[in-house]
């Protein structure tokens, strides 16, 4: 399998689908494409590979199977592996979960808009939009009653890691950037992930780029 992404310092549908890979035990190689540049460019004009997906990464190729968007990663690999490693045994569990990963695929336009990923940064914001901070207080009721309900079993969203934590990592990584006041069992939560060895490769890995894209160095909120 070989897997495409974008600059890991910025790409957060990029870090969901190579957590993906990881949680699958699958082995993969990745190639980092620099979103918005002219490499980025020459690569889209040059390359097949990223035309199944209009040009949007990540992208897994399998062989002849080809399946672009975060989401579909996580059930491409779910059927090739089991559906166990990536979502909780019990179905109450598992029926939240998928739900919350649905809601964050389709969802929290203003906090993905106001707040982009940006691993390197540490910013301070003036204030929040009323609808950004209705979509944090939001993903925050929902980890709460996760780790309520079914997080007994360990430090994760359903306690052990899994595609829920696949998703909310890149929002660890904005609450961290711009200094979001959470409460502290959020606290925990996002050091457990912030501190996952795959996490801490993809930091150090974000940290190492020398890429530059200025529209995400710049937040609107």
């Amino acid at each position: 399998m070989k897997l495409i992404i974008g600059n890991k310092n910025y790409s957060s549908w990029s870090l969901r689908g190579w957590l993906a890979c990881k949680q699958s035990g699958l082995h993969f190689d990745e190639i980092t494409v620099p979103l918005f540049g002219e490499e980025w460019e020459a690569f889209k004009k040059s390359s097949d590979d990223l035309a199944p997906s209009h040009g949007k990464v990540p992208i897994l190729w399998d062989g002849e199977a080809v399946v672009w968007d975060s989401l579909a990663i996580v059930d491409y690999l779910a059927d090739k592996v089991g559906r166990d490693r990536f979502w909780p045994k019990n179905d109450a569990a598992r029926a939240m979960a998928r739900s919350m990963v649905a809601e964050m695929h389709s969802g929290y336009l203003s906090l993905r808009r106001n707040c982009p990923m940006n691993i390197r940064s540490r910013v301070e914001l003036p204030g929040l939009e009323d609808e950004t901070r209705t979509d944090i207080v939001r993903i925050l009721t929902l980890w709460a009653e996760a780790r309520a309900r079914f997080g007994k079993g360990g430090p994760f969203l359903f306690g052990t890691f899994g595609a829920a934590d696949v998703f909310y990592a890149p929002v660890v990584s904005r609450f961290l950037t711009y200094g979001i006041g959470v409460p502290g069992f959020a606290q925990a939560y996002m050091q457990a992930v912030w501190e996952h060895e795959w996490m801490q490769a993809w930091i150090a890995a974000a940290e190492a780029e020398d890429w530059v894209i200025e529209q995400y160095e710049h937040p609107v909120a």
